[in-house]
């Protein structure tokens, strides 16, 4: 187990979110009942800011890399504002034409549109616009998982070219929430904006999602983010897999973050 350990705190000191000790690392087998329910693989990981302390569901699995999907586009957004391919959240992105099986990707979307309907197309289309040369600057600048793009700029997200762990993606909201990535405080904003999904009275919610298949033809579904109670930010990371063909993968990475943030008391504005 130190062993383990250790190799956590090495990840987690990369992004400066705390000095690892056996005192602020708590493995919680209690999750996997929820993995289990749904037919997944998966891990989970809770950042409470506060307190310093994280809370993991297979340790293993949490610092092992694989395709971002989705969760990119916080990324892809964040270099396309940044670098003015993008004016605003607002600006137009147009569609080309191609009907797909989601049919809110069908259309012309605002930035703020696609990233809210993940919409690929849209944003595959974007990182054509930012071209290799620059994606890989930023990329390498935020020492975005294994750093590699691949033959493909508009794909190396879903390929399994570019792979980063959910502990790294841990790192990187963490950071975009304090202000601490590489970019204008305003483009960070911006993004922070897009990946909010519920703002009441007890908590609001901020994440991106993501789906893409790996080498293995496995489902790999993603949740990223953050949830705050009292202006206080606890982050997560989720990630799943199954082999399973059918498997309602927006319902059930949805299903099993909600399970356990529930159990850690969240939800009713008392953390």
């Amino acid at each position: 187990m130190k062993i383990k350990y250790s190799s956590f705190c090495v990840l987690a000191a990369a992004f400066l979110i705390s000095s690892c000790s056996m005192n602020n690392v708590k493995q919680d087998n209690s999750f996997k009942k929820y993995f289990d329910e749904n037919n997944v693989d998966g891990s989970f990981a809770l950042f409470d800011n506060g307190r310093g302390k994280f809370v993991i569901y297979n340790l293993k699995r949490d610092t092992t890399r694989m395709l971002p999907a989705s969760t990119f586009k916080i990324v892809n957004a964040l270099v396309a504002l940044q670098t003015g391919v993008i004016t605003t959240d607002s600006t137009i992105i147009k569609w080309d034409g191609i009907q797909r099986d989601v049919s809110n990707w069908n259309q012309d979307l605002s930035l703020a549109q696609a990233f809210r309907y993940s919409a690929v197309p849209h944003f595959q289309e974007i990182a054509r616009n930012i071209g290799r040369d620059t994606m890989q600057k930023w990329i390498d600048s935020l020492t975005y998982g294994n750093m590699k793009i691949g033959p493909a700029i508009d794909s190396f997200w879903l390929d399994n070219s570019l792979q980063i762990s959910p502990d790294e993606e841990l790192g990187l909201v963490k950071k975009l929430y304090f202000d601490q990535l590489p970019f204008r405080k305003g483009v960070q904003q911006a993004v922070r904006n897009m990946m909010l999904q519920e703002d009441n009275s007890n908590y609001s919610i901020s994440y991106k999602t993501g789906w893409g298949y790996n080498s293995e033809n496995h489902a790999v579904g993603w949740v990223v983010g953050w949830i705050e109670e009292n202006r206080h930010p606890y982050f997560f990371v989720l990630n799943i897999e199954t082999a399973d063909t059918k498997a309602a993968i927006p319902d059930i990475r949805l299903n099993i973050l909600n399970s356990i943030l529930k159990q850690e008391g969240f939800f009713e504005g008392k953390m």
